[in-house]
């Protein structure tokens, strides 16, 4: 029989990869975190701690818990859905170590259910609405209702998901106000859909500086000290990339095209119309599917150079920062070979996948202190709304927290 899975394993005696331990001490120059006084009364350097980020999981254990979860959710036909979320999470959270340390993921699962069920009975009645003649007008209003109440669904579930996440027993918290879930996830979308996408590097600022300048750790409150800038390097490096590959299998597909005319004698009295047909249709599919595949790959690039931009923009406390040096197009070519060996195997390789994509990112990340990570207050909180995060989950809607 074999051994039951764990959601936490023993910690690591060392980061992986690395030839120091824990809390490798280093000096910093006093322009990097807030810098002490020395004994003359001058401003000293301050004595900066490297915690690596560490990742122990393993993908044929964690292939356990997920097919165990999988079988449950399809045989209670998706009740037990809320459960394999948590323990999934538990599993990558458990796994996860900073000074020797590791997360705890503490939602309820039944809290979880009931907005599951809520709603997942409003995306059916969307669906069998919107496929009613006399009825659209409901399709109609649940989608506005949706759109309406979308930044108030990000604030509630970003709550949910900081007052479960845990590190030394100390709960993360999120205070953003509404208003403000408003400007960042309501106008600044509007701005980026009115101005044709020029707006949207700028939303992605809004949303990242609203998720991080309102996240709590004990008494520390988080700072996003990034800037709008570097959002558009970003889109204009996808965009870049987009033009240039479009170029790559654009100009050769046109002169296939005209290579086949010419083959004709430019002829159009004699042209095969029905063959040329076909090979129309196949193209535009072609190019559909190629289109479909490198927008893919662009988004995968957008969110990964994102990430680490915030990871290396973050700041909690004026004491403790974040770094990340994971390569964007390493994570896209991971992404992209994930998705192939999971099409191939009919989605068996997810663990695997999932696995492979966290230890990767978890280990190009690093936490810089100046201060005992141990030394931090905590406050209680109460309990949060479980709607935004099952709205989010169910709806496939990456917030990127």
């Amino acid at each position: 029989m074999s051994d039951p899975v764990s959601l936490s394993k023993d910690r690591p005696a060392a980061a992986p990869d690395s030839g120091t331990p824990l809390g490798r001490h280093a000096s910093a120059p006093a322009t990097g975190l807030h810098a002490g006084h020395a004994a003359d009364g001058t401003q000293a350097a301050p004595v900066v701690t490297t915690y690596p980020v560490s990742f122990t999981g393993s993908a044929g254990e964690y292939f356990r818990l997920w097919i165990v979860n999988a079988a449950l959710t399809v045989v209670t036909l998706g009740l037990y859905l809320p459960w394999a979320r948590v323990r999934n999470r538990q599993y990558f959270y458990g796994h996860t170590w900073v000074d020797g340390h590791n997360f705890e993921y503490r939602a309820d699962p039944r809290r979880l259910l009931r907005s599951y069920l809520l709603v997942g009975a409003l995306f059916l009645a969307y669906v069998l609405t919107s496929e009613s003649e006399s009825l659209g007008w409901v399709s109609v209003l649940i989608a506005l209702l949706f759109l309406g109440l979308y930044p108030w669904l990000v604030a509630q579930s970003m709550r949910f998901q900081a007052v479960n996440t845990v590190h030394r027993g100390l709960r993360f918290h999120f205070d953003g106000r509404v208003r403000d879930a408003y400007v960042a996830y309501g106008a600044a979308n509007v701005a980026a859909a009115v101005s044709g996408g020029l707006a949207l590097p700028w939303a992605w600022f809004m949303q990242r500086r609203y998720q991080l300048d309102h996240l709590r750790y004990g008494s520390a409150r988080g700072l996003f000290r990034g800037d709008v800038a570097p959002m558009y390097l970003i889109a204009l490096t996808a965009l870049g990339v987009m033009a240039g590959a479009g170029l790559l299998l654009g100009v050769p597909a046109v002169v296939a095209v005209v290579a086949w005319m010419a083959a004709q004698g430019f002829e159009l009295d004699s042209l095969n119309w029905m063959g040329a047909g076909l090979f129309g249709v196949f193209f535009v599919a072609a190019a559909y599917v190629i289109l479909l595949v490198l927008q893919g790959v662009v988004w995968q690039y957008v969110r990964a150079a994102t990430m680490r931009y915030v990871l290396n923009s973050a700041e909690l406390g004026g004491v403790v920062r974040t770094g990340a040096t994971f390569n964007p197009w390493r994570v896209v070519w991971i992404s992209v070979s994930n998705g192939v060996a999971q099409l191939l195997t009919l989605g068996l390789a997810t663990p695997w996948a999932d696995i492979r994509h966290s230890r990767y990112l978890l280990q190009g990340v690093t936490v810089r202190a100046i201060a005992p990570l141990d030394e931090f207050a905590g406050s209680a909180g109460g309990p949060e709304s479980a709607l935004g995060e099952a709205a989010t989950e169910l709806l496939d809607i990456g917030l990127g927290f």
